[in-house]
């Protein structure tokens, strides 16, 4: 799965870089920056059109893929819920427009493309939804041959558009990206959709809407407030600094998270079943150990690669970007922690420990906000990746300690 996964990152590499240095070239730091603006927006609606109960799905899907019965009882909490954040989006974006086009790129001239993810926002929830199916069932070949396709249509049309209409189509295609993947996915998950969901049979009851909000609850913390704070300090640095240092701040961003889709896709298809059949702290602890074995050593010699080619780095990818070069050092430091910690946390989604999952988010999104609105009146926009770094040390050493607490608890029960 490790190597299935490893050649569709590789190829989804070669061409993000493609489409970056073009974007480089066309836009500039600016238009960077506005497109690092829409995809934390469209982030940010992929969790909530769907009320964040991906991972929950993720996690029923697994248990109960021999059980029709509860899996429609999944997919009837699963479909109102998607049809309560679906309506909920749509007023939101359509009659708010101007304003959010104006809090995200200073300007109401790109009301048009809020009003279009407006329409998008039942497509975005489906999509959402069915890749929680693909992912909970462990269907990498299929998930492999559905990410890689819909990435290859997005990234044409990225490039179509932007040819076409610059900033404007760029900005268009990457708004209508979660429509293609939902295409995509049909087309080839199709007949096992079927299977599993008995689309005539969905209700309007929610029977396990007790056990997905919980969920719910924990995506608001990991992606709507994270999303929320990226905004934010993009639109912070375009103010206190320049356009110019938000855009190569967004440039790093988009270069960490190329490299750490791949250890998401882990998590998502590996990770979270794993843990949720684990019960015991020895096993958990053996399986932890294997996963670090495996994926630190993989993921820390290619960060030293990026590093020590940084210069390579910027000049192929974003030439002219030369402000970029003293972020790499903090960027990757951070996201190696980082890799360390989501690691640890998915044991939080694994056995829905809510409440620890919120308290160390809240720590996590919070230092982050501080730091970086501090350290920026120092350090410029590498004050960001400082606080970047800084926020994955201690948001570590918080995670450790909670699951090692959860499982010493779990013991003295027993």
């Amino acid at each position: 799965m490790t190597s299935l996964n490893a050649i569709v990152i590789g190829i989804r590499l070669v061409i993000s870089f493609f489409i970056q240095r073009l974007l480089a070239e066309m836009v500039g730091e600016a238009g960077i920056s506005k497109i690092g603006q829409l995809r934390n927006l469209s982030q940010l609606l992929t969790s909530v059109t769907s009320v964040g109960i991906f991972s929950g799905i993720v996690k029923y899907v697994s248990e109960y893929k021999e059980d029709k019965e509860q899996l429609q009882k999944l997919f009837s909490t699963a479909f109102v819920f998607s049809l309560l954040g679906s309506v909920i989006c749509f007023l939101l974006l359509f009659f708010a427009a101007d304003f959010i086009s104006d809090y995200l790129f200073l300007s109401t001239k790109y009301a048009y493309l809020i009003k279009l993810l407006a329409i998008l926002v039942p497509f975005i929830s489906m999509q959402r939804i069915f890749n929680g199916v693909v992912n909970g069932l462990s269907r990498y070949k299929k998930f492999a041959k559905i990410d890689l396709l819909g990435y290859l249509l997005s990234a044409t049309l990225t490039i179509l558009f932007l040819l076409k209409y610059n900033i404007d189509g760029a900005l268009v295609a990457i708004a209508i990206t979660p429509l293609i993947q939902l295409i995509i996915l049909l087309f080839i998950f199709s007949s096992v959709l079927k299977e599993y969901v008995q689309f005539s049979k969905l209700t309007l009851n929610t029977p396990m809407a007790k056990a997905l909000l919980a969920f719910s609850l924990m995506s608001f913390f990991s992606s709507v407030l994270l999303n929320y704070v990226e905004i934010d300090i993009r639109s912070m640095l375009a103010s206190e600094l320049s356009e110019t240092d938000a855009g190569l701040w967004t440039a790093m961003t988009f270069i960490s998270k190329n490299y750490m889709v791949f250890s998401g896709s882990i998590f998502t298809l590996y990770v979270l079943p794993r843990f949720a059949g684990i019960k015991t702290k020895k096993l958990f602890k053996n399986e932890l150990l294997s996963i670090y074995k495996t994926l630190l050593p993989i993921f820390g010699l290619g960060m030293l690669a990026v590093y020590f080619l940084r210069s390579y780095f910027v000049d192929f990818i974003y030439p002219g970007f030369d402000g970029m070069l003293p972020l790499f050092k903090w960027q990757l430091l951070g996201d190696f922690v980082r890799l360390a910690s989501l690691v640890l946390m998915h044991q939080f989604l694994a056995k829905k420990l809510v409440r620890s999952f919120i308290f160390s988010e809240i720590i996590s999104l919070g230092l982050f906000y501080l730091l970086a609105h501090y350290l920026v009146i120092q350090y410029g926009v590498e004050g960001v990746v400082i606080g970047h770094f800084i926020r994955y040390i201690v948001y570590f050493a918080v995670v450790l300690f909670l699951v090692v607490r959860y499982f010493n608890k779990q013991k003295a029960i027993s």
